[in-house]
């Protein structure tokens, strides 16, 4: 949340990043599905002689391995995508990532969609950056966390697009303010901002007030709330 735009998709990371999160999920997910199956083929077979038991556990050694493998090549997929994009053949990462958001396993191809909009924002394109991050905020198949983040990376290209909606931009930032919200120091940064470009000046100071004070506020977004109370004057 702290780095924003660039922080979550800068190449290559040092730090712990939101596509870290996500791949830890997908990890967790897929065992969680290893887990189900296993119990519905062996499940009721528990008390079984020990000749079933020793053919279950290679029925899931195959598959085991057949599951690493397919993982392991969508990986590969998706690195090579990113590595099409950090030597700036835009076209063509825009083209594989577009492929793995349509065939790729789930995890990818949210991350797919993702770095799609990325590469319009690095074109300068920001109105279908903004709308490609609008498309992921509202699907509601998209875990909630990431629904936010595409809110906050939409939110970043609307600040710079021409003839935005502020007001509209304002309200779809709202909800991720709340106390509990994991979004709420950037979503107030940015309504910040949108108060300061809207002559509001007033809102804006109490917004950065409340982010300088909030001593759970990321240092960069404290240090940047405090730039703009300076400008703003205390």
């Amino acid at each position: 949340m702290e780095g924003g735009f660039n922080a979550f998709w800068s190449f290559p990371v040092a730090e712990k990043t939101k596509d870290d999160i996500l791949f830890q999920e997908i990890d967790e997910e897929l065992r969680q599905d290893r887990a189900h199956q296993l119990w519905q083929a062996y499940g009721k077979y528990a008390i079984a002689a020990v000749v079933v038991i020793i053919a279950a556990v290679g029925g899931y050694q195959s598959w085991r391995n057949y599951d690493l493998s397919t993982r392991r090549a969508a990986g590969e997929r998706f690195h090579a995508a990113m590595g099409l994009a950090a030597t700036n053949k835009n076209d063509a990462a825009f083209k594989a990532f577009a492929d793995i958001a349509a065939d790729g396993s789930k995890g990818y191809q949210l991350l797919a969609r993702f770095s799609q909009a990325r590469i319009l924002a690095q074109n300068g394109k920001s109105l279908d950056a903004s709308l490609a991050y609008r498309v992921l905020a509202d699907d509601v198949s998209v875990d909630s966390l990431y629904r936010g983040l595409a809110t906050i990376l939409g939110a970043y290209q609307d600040l710079n697009s021409p003839g935005a909606d502020f007001a509209a931009l304002k309200q779809r930032l709202q909800p991720l303010m709340a106390k509990t919200d994991p979004w709420r120091f950037s979503a107030q940064e940015i309504t910040g901002l949108l108060s300061m470009r809207s002559g509001d000046k007033t809102k804006a100071r109490e917004l950065f007030s409340a982010l300088d004070k909030d001593r759970d506020t990321p240092q960069g977004v404290r240090t940047r709330a405090q730039e703009m109370l300076s400008i703003l004057g205390k």
